[in-house]
This record gives C-alpha cells, sequence and structure tokens, in this order.
C-alpha cells in the first residue's frame, strides 16, 4: 500500500513540475529582437504596381507607363515614388486670463430710546454689514519645435491632383528607439525640383515623434506615483 501511495506522489509532483516549467517558459521575457512593436497600418508604405506589359502597336506613348511632362524633371508623381518631407514644425501658445468681483453690504436700524421696545432691543445688535471679494488669475504657454527630415511614399493620387503620403522612420539608439511618422495630403506645384516639401505645406498632418527605452523611462513618472496622483485631490 506504501509502495502504491509513493509512485502515487512521484506521479503528481512529476506533473506539478512540468505544469510548473511550462508556466515560468511563458512568462519568460522574449528577447529584445523579438519585441518589436508592430507597424502602424496607416504609415505602411505604399509600392508602385507592376506595369502592364507594352502593347506592341508601336507607340512611343504607352499610357501604362505614366506620364510625366519634358519640364518636370523627375518629380514624384505616381503612387509609389518617393517624396522627402522637410519638418518646420513650431508652435507656440499664451493664454492669460483674470478675474476679480467685489461685493459690499451694509444695514443699520436705529433703534427706540424711549418705551418698552427700548429694553426688548439691544442697540448693538441691529447693525450689520456684509461683503465679499475675489480675485483669479490663470496663465498657459507652450512651445514645441520640430526639425528634420523624413521620406515618404505616395499612397494615392486623386482627380485634383493633391496626392496622400505617408511614411515613418524608425531609429534604434543604444538606449531605446525613436519613431517619426507623417501622413497628409500635398499638391504637386509644392514638390521642389528635388523632390521636397515642408511640412507647412502638408495638409490634414499627422505628425508622431516618440521614443522607448531609457531614456524616455526616465522622463516618465513612475506608475506608483500616477496612481496616487489621480487620486489625489490638490
Amino acid at each position: 500500500m506504501s509502495t502504491r501511495t509513493s509512485k502515487g506522489d512521484m506521479r503528481a509532483f512529476t506533473v506539478l513540475g512540468l505544469v510548473a516549467a511550462m508556466v515560468m517558459g511563458s512568462a519568460l521575457e522574449a528577447p529584445a529582437h523579438a519585441r518589436k512593436a508592430p507597424r502602424v497600418s496607416e504609415y505602411e508604405p505604399t509600392y508602385a504596381a507592376a506595369p502592364m506589359p507594352a502593347q506592341a502597336n508601336g507607340s512611343i506613348y504607352q499610357a501604362s507607363m505614366g506620364y510625366n511632362a519634358l519640364t518636370n524633371g523627375a518629380r514624384a508623381a505616381m503612387v509609389g515614388d518617393i517624396v522627402t518631407i522637410l519638418l518646420v514644425e513650431r508652435t507656440q501658445a499664451v493664454k492669460a486670463n483674470s478675474a476679480s468681483t467685489d461685493r459690499s453690504g451694509n444695514v443699520g436700524i436705529n433703534p427706540p430710546t424711549t418705551g418698552w421696545l427700548s429694553k426688548l432691543i439691544d442697540k448693538d445688535d441691529v447693525t450689520t454689514s456684509g461683503g465679499g471679494k475675489f480675485d483669479g488669475k490663470g496663465a498657459a504657454a507652450q512651445s514645441n519645435q520640430l526639425n528634420g527630415e523624413i521620406s515618404v511614399t505616395i499612397a494615392r493620387v486623386y482627380p485634383n491632383g493633391t496626392m496622400l503620403v505617408r511614411g515613418e522612420k524608425l531609429v534604434t539608439l543604444n538606449r531605446g528607439d525613436e519613431n517619426i511618422a507623417i501622413t497628409g495630403l500635398i499638391r504637386a506645384a509644392d514638390i521642389g525640383p528635388d523632390n521636397r516639401v515642408p511640412s507647412t505645406r502638408v495638409a490634414d498632418a499627422r505628425i508622431t515623434y516618440s521614443g522607448k527605452g531609457e531614456i524616455a523611462r526616465a522622463s516618465r513618472q513612475g506608475w506608483f506615483n500616477r496612481f496616487f496622483s489621480i487620486l489625489s485631490p490638490f
């Protein structure tokens, strides 16, 4: 009987050991190269479609190869072409307000000095006054600046000539990753001879600059302090 019990205990310990090993294996952190964040579909690059084979009709101009005037040079104009966006963003906002209120009041009654009422009313208790005052001021200032370059691809060409561009740049440094992404609309007239467009000419622009790593973590408040900051009424 004891032999059967010992064998059963060994089997139970073996099963528990396998379960613990599986749990620990699943809890192990994946290596750094395997924990890359998935690409955001909004900034996915667009590739030009494969051109259709030219028809043997003897024509010099083929519609499937696109059209670009001789005066335009090699400017980007078709889906999949590359455009360089010059980031020259700078914003500054200042806001201030103030409020002041003042209110006062005074009520006085002359009590009678003779008669039975003079005994009921004390002359020192019939004079009342009140007042209130409030002063409030507030000010806020914010400024942002972003300079750099990022090359994007043309994702769509609209009938009116505007083009949807989008792209992102991921730079991995020793202490973290830096990610720049942009999407928006540009005009063909704003594209320079070197296929550059300033970001101030990008309509409906969405520019994202973010980072992660040791420096980003050091500049962020810890979760414990953030928890009590939410609960604190001050």
